[in-house]
């Protein structure tokens, strides 16, 4: 027996392009009721007309920069208002890494970097929880990186962020796992996302494709509710020969 999605509220951040729109797209052909958040409110817009007919469930979308507490406390709030509860959440949205060693990075695109990966991950779960425990319970994944688990040079701040959200999820899914509320990290390798089409398309390129996560993330909230796929590591198949 596996878990249906239809008729679920799920929030999706970073939901305008790349893994975020498979992953919206993907929750919506199951039958949920979807609302997603970027910061820029064209981009938001055309993955809201892009995405509906895709089910039958309601697209919803919202500006946010999930750096701000309090945009991010306004999203869920907005969330319960208009789809009646949260059920699902998925922190997807992130900051590009920029490779500068510690020396060359500046105070501000460390900030930028671990304001959105990871501040912005807490606030999400921050204000979703009490929501989902007012409601009997819920799902969050949070989408990490293999960055998580290895350091490369130049990558301090991106490393420093993943590294920080495998912690936080981790003891999140301690917490809240007597509340009906799964918590589950997803960390893929290198993926594909493309230009700023919400297209998904990988082409013919040897990375995974954005599609490839959002199939995890679904098949993941699918499982049957006495199962918790806590941490799941993803990676090309068959990745580029150096």
């Amino acid at each position: 027996m596996t878990t249906t999605l239809s008729g679920k509220r799920a929030v999706v951040t970073g939901g305008s392009r790349g893994i975020g729109f498979a992953i919206a797209r993907a929750l919506v052909r199951a039958g949920a009721a979807v609302m997603i958040c970027a910061r820029n409110k064209g981009d938001v817009e055309a993955a809201v007309d892009s995405l509906r007919g895709c089910g039958p469930g309601p697209v919803l979308g919202q500006t946010c920069d999930v750096s701000d507490p309090e945009q991010v406390q306004d999203l869920i709030r907005y969330c319960v208002t208009r789809l009646g509860r949260i059920d699902i959440l998925i922190n997807n949205a992130a900051a590009v890494r920029a490779r500068k060693s510690v020396e060359e990075m500046t105070v501000q695109e460390w900030r930028t970097t671990i304001g959105t990966n990871l501040d912005g991950v807490f606030y999400g779960c921050h204000f979703a929880v009490p929501e989902m425990k007012k409601s009997g319970g819920g799902f969050i994944i949070n989408i990490s990186s293999l960055a998580g688990k290895h350091a490369f040079a130049g990558g301090s701040a991106y490393n420093a962020s993943k590294f920080g959200l495998t912690g936080l999820s981790e003891a999140l899914m301690e917490e809240v796992r007597h509340d009906g509320i799964r918590v589950a990290y997803v960390m893929p390798g290198s993926v594909n996302t493309g230009s700023r089409s919400t297209s998904g398309a990988s082409g013919g390129s040897w990375k995974m494709a954005p599609e490839d996560v959002a199939e995890v993330v679904v098949n993941t909230l699918r499982q049957h509710p006495r199962c918790l796929v806590s941490r799941i590591e993803m990676r090309p198949s068959k990745p580029r020969k150096k």
